[in-house]
């Protein structure tokens, strides 16, 4: 039956736990907002190349610090707004054994954005990330063109926001505390190439 669930997106209430115990077992992966799960699309592989990018860089800048890199399996839990997304990328730097197949304390977050995701990225998900405690970072970034946009949070003035759309600027990361250009982002990426 939860199987059958799974798939009837949108139609039957779910619970967390019936969520996440089908989640380790479904063949496709779902994101879940508030009692209703939904089916993830693939990506393609300029989408992969930028995630792993992303990715290789932070862990080459966090080798000699606590922090944990995952890819695109491993959900953030936004506990205040009821859901489990899966991140292209998620860093936490700080103690997070909630559960082995999410973290609680992500201190940063990458969605790489497509025409398809873009209006969730920008508006769900953003909420839903900035009510974490943990976030210092939530990085959303362009597949069709160099553009990154950063949301930080701020100490003195809360939430931020700055746009990067040349490939030799230099983001600034918190954690884990690194720096990250453009250029590694989209190292490989040929523009000139349909992205979807």
């Amino acid at each position: 039956m939860l199987a059958v669930k799974m798939t009837l997106e949108n139609s039957v209430y779910m619970t967390e736990a019936d969520y996440l115990e089908g989640e380790k077992h479904a063949e496709i992966r779902h994101e879940y907002v508030d009692g209703q799960v939904y089916a993830m699309a693939g990506t393609s592989r300029r989408h992969n190349s930028i995630a792993f990018n992303i990715a290789f860089n932070l862990r080459l800048a966090s080798r000699d610090k606590p922090c944990d890199i995952h890819l695109s399996d491993v959900k953030a839990k936004a506990q205040r707004s009821k859901a489990y997304y899966y991140p292209d990328v998620i860093v936490s730097c700080q103690q997070d054994e909630a559960d082995a197949y999410y973290l609680e304390k992500p201190c940063l977050i990458v969605e790489v954005t497509s025409k398809s995701t873009e209006w969730k990225d920008y508006a769900e998900k953003l909420i839903a990330y900035q009510k974490l405690a943990s976030l210092q970072v939530y990085l959303i970034v362009a597949q069709d063109q160099a553009l990154v946009t950063m949301v930080y949070r701020d100490a003195e003035s809360g939430w931020e926001v700055a746009r990067f759309d040349a490939l030799e600027q230099t983001l600034t990361l918190p954690c884990p505390e690194s720096t990250l250009t453009l250029a590694d982002i989209y190292e490989g990426i040929d523009f000139t190439q349909s992205a979807e």
